[in-house]
C-alpha cells in the first residue's frame, strides 16, 4: 500500500507558501447521486495520523475515524457537492470543475496553492498556483485527507438516499455499477437520482 507523505507540502512550505489546499473528488464514476469534492488545508505542524491512505483503500470504520481526526486538526476544510441534476446539465467533466472552483474560492483560509488529484482546475485566479498530481490520493497527505473527507460525506449521503429508494441498495454500492446495482435497474428502472446523461439504456439490452 502506498503511504501518503508531506513531501509536496514541505517543499512549498520551505518556499514560504503556507496555505496549501489538497483537493479530491468522489463519485465521478457513480451512476447515481451527487459528485462530492473536498478541500483540506493542513497546518505546518501536522502529524500524519496512523493509517492515512487513499480513501478507496481503507475500510469504512477507519475512514470515519480518520475523517474526525482530519476535520479537527486541519487549518480549514470545505466540502463541495454537485447534484445529479447539475451533472446531467453540465456533464461530469464540467461538474467536477465547478466543485473544485467552489473549494478554491470559498475555503478559509484562502489558499495560495492547490494540490489536486489528477486534474488541472480551469478558470481560477492566476494568483493561486496549482499542481495536478497523478495518483495524488496515494502519495500526497493533503489530497489523501481530502479524499477521505469527501468519501465519508458522500457515503453518508448515499446511505440516506438508500432509505428513500430502498429497492436499489445504495447503502452497499453507493451508486456505482456493481452487478447488484445493474440488476436493480433492470428490475425497477431508473430512479429520480440516477444520472440520465450516463446513458444507462445499455443495461436493458
Amino acid at each position: 500500500m502506498f503511504l501518503p507523505d508531506l513531501s509536496e507540502e514541505k517543499a512549498l512550505w520551505q518556499k514560504g507558501i503556507k496555505t496549501i489546499v489538497g483537493i479530491d473528488e468522489v463519485g465521478r464514476g457513480s451512476w447515481a447521486g451527487p459528485l462530492v469534492a473536498a478541500g483540506v488545508i493542513l497546518p505546518l505542524d501536522f502529524k500524519i495520523p496512523k493509517g492515512l491512505a487513499d480513501s478507496k483503500l481503507l475500510k469504512p470504520k477507519k475512514r470515519e475515524e480518520l475523517d474526525k481526526i482530519l476535520r479537527k486538526n486541519s487549518l480549514g476544510f470545505l466540502i463541495s457537492e454537485v447534484s445529479h441534476q447539475q451533472i446531467d446539465k453540465l456533464g461530469i467533466a464540467k461538474a467536477t470543475q465547478v466543485a473544485f472552483r467552489r473549494i478554491v474560492s470559498s475555503i478559509s483560509p484562502r489558499p495560495e496553492y492547490c494540490l489536486v488529484d489528477a486534474f488541472h482546475i480551469k478558470y481560477i485566479s492566476s494568483s493561486i498556483k496549482q499542481r495536478a498530481i497523478k495518483h495524488g490520493d496515494m502519495t500526497c497527505a493533503s489530497i489523501a485527507a481530502a479524499s477521505i473527507i469527501a468519501k465519508v460525506f458522500r457515503d453518508s449521503l448515499m446511505e440516506k438516499l438508500a432509505r428513500k429508494y430502498p429497492k436499489y441498495n445504495f447503502q452497499t454500492h453507493k451508486g456505482y455499477g456493481t452487478p447488484q446495482h445493474q440488476r436493480a435497474i433492470q428490475m425497477f428502472g431508473l430512479s429520480k437520482i440516477h444520472r440520465m446523461s450516463y446513458n444507462l439504456d445499455f443495461l436493458y439490452s
